[in-house]
């Protein structure tokens, strides 16, 4: 006899409005899904038009009867880039359209009809806080997900601690390699040029640095904060976040624990993308005819913006290097208008290929890669480091700062190039990583893939910390 609505879960799942973000939590959203519990995917309403127009997303979740769709506006023009160089746009805006009608969705129960059960609980985005209220006002728990690493989590959380000490804010006279005493357990690595990119305003009123010093202030009232990371990998970090925040779960990498876990279920056999551009899968065919890790694989990212210099000092690079090279230039990721120079072109063709969007985890598994340039963004390297493979580190914005420094200091998978961009970097690292250094970088990248591997598996530290997690969300509705 199938259970009243009144006595299952119903989990409200509220992403940021950026690809990364609805990335991940629309991996959890199909992983709750999968273990029974009900779950609304609220997106803004430009993600999900975007959604629509490029991936099968309600094909594949024909699959899970109990997801349901509902979108919001974000308060910025069709027309507005959301890119990392604008972000602050999209953090007013929600705050002054989203929030009060996130709020009007909640009093008039908009998510709780036809045959959906009551809320049990809220999963929001870390960085929109103000569902913690809401949901209190509700009294519906709020659990928040840092779609970041453990590592930058931690950074952020330090940071009235390094203006309290004075290492904050830098200013012209500041030495970017000095190492910070007051990020605990991150003493021996840490250098200033290594915070999350917001750190660097000089001014301590700086609108994106008080929003993310109060944001995470603020996780330690939710009712719990979930990481797309594992034990193993960023066990310093989660140790000293574990002293703070009492609710913990570390449940990643996400897109491999839904693999692991549809694939057993012969019901539930298919997977859906949450691209927001077009993947353009000719790049497969041609990474097919090229040899064994002989490719280094280039992509900033959905927010980062180059310069043309910059494009140019990349180009010259990769064709310099003298090795193939696949690199997605999306849309508007450069902030001019560019051609490619008479004396590249033939080197362009013979070894490169570019496209604007490519299907990521795939290109990361294929044979032929033995590089991945990379802005660092938190599941580009989560899906490296899964996949074994070695990476060049140029961080845009936000986290990636951080990621970068994991990478190439304490993980030993790569190199990290922040804050340079010259074309003889570029070719000597592309030959260090695919040729030179290749068997200490792919020696320190199968370690790290053991792990991951481990961690999702039956027993794992994050397959076991999903289960908490469910667990206590059915809890939930218990009242308890």
């Amino acid at each position: 006899m199938d259970q009243p609505t009144s006595c299952l879960s119903h989990v409200l799942i509220f992403p940021f409005p950026v690809q990364g973000h609805v990335n991940c939590m629309l991996k959890l959203a199909q992983l709750l899904c999968r273990e029974g519990l009900h779950v609304t995917f609220l997106n803004s309403d430009f993600i999900h038009r975007r959604l629509l127009s490029y991936t099968n997303i309600h094909l594949s979740y024909k699959q899970y009867p109990n997801l349901y769709f509902e979108t919001i506006p974000d308060g910025l023009p069709d027309d507005h880039p959301r890119t990392g160089d604008r972000v602050v746009d999209l953090f007013n805006s929600i705050d002054t359209v989203t929030k009060p009608r996130f709020m009007e969705m909640l009093i008039a129960r908009r998510f709780s009809i036809l045959d959906r059960p009551p809320l049990t609980c809220i999963i929001a985005d870390g960085i929109m806080c103000f569902t913690i209220d809401i949901g209190r006002e509700l009294n519906i728990p709020t659990i928040l997900f840092r779609t970041i690493s453990a590592s930058c989590f931690w950074a952020f959380f330090c940071l009235p601690r390094l203006i309290e000490a004075g290492e904050l804010p830098i200013t012209g006279q500041s030495d970017m390699d000095t190492l910070l005493t007051n990020v605990v357990g991150m003493e021996t690595f840490l250098r200033l040029r290594d915070l999350p990119s917001f750190c660097r305003a000089s001014d301590l009123t700086d609108r994106g640095l008080q929003l993310v010093i109060s944001a995470t202030q603020l996780t330690k009232s939710a009712h719990g904060l979930i990481l797309n990371t594992f034990e193993e990998l960023e066990g310093p970090a989660l140790a000293q976040i574990t002293n703070n925040i009492s609710k913990l779960y570390t449940i990643g990498p996400l897109h491999v624990q839904l693999k692991a876990r549809v694939a057993t279920n012969i019901k539930l056999t298919c997977t859906s993308s949450s691209s927001l551009w077009e993947e353009d899968r000719s790049c497969i065919v041609w990474l097919d005819q090229q040899p064994f890790k002989s490719v280094i694989y280039v992509s900033f990212g959905s927010m980062t913006v180059l310069t043309r210099d910059q494009f140019m000092e990349f180009l010259h690079g990769f064709v310099n290097s003298g090795k193939p090279f696949l690199w997605v230039v999306r849309p508007k990721s450069v902030a001019e208008d560019y051609q490619i120079p008479e004396e590249l072109l033939e080197g362009t063709r013979q070894r490169g290929y570019i496209v604007e969007w490519a299907p990521q985890e795939e290109v990361l598994a294929h044979p032929a890669i033995g590089g991945f340039l990379t802005h660092s963004g938190w599941n580009s390297t989560l899906e490296s480091i899964y996949e074994g493979v070695p990476m060049i580190c140029w961080p845009f914005y936000a986290d990636q700062q951080v990621n970068s420094r994991l990478v190439g200091e304490v993980w030993k998978i790569g190199l990290d190039m922040k804050d340079t961009c010259d074309r003889v970097i570029i070719e000597n690292m592309v030959k260090d990583l695919i040729e030179t250094r290749k068997d200490e970088f792919a020696k320190s990248a199968r370690l790290m893939t053991k792990l991951a591997r481990k961690s999702v598996s039956e027993n794992g530290s994050s397959y076991c910390n999903l289960d908490r997690l469910i667990k206590d969300i059915k809890l939930m509705r218990n009242g308890n």
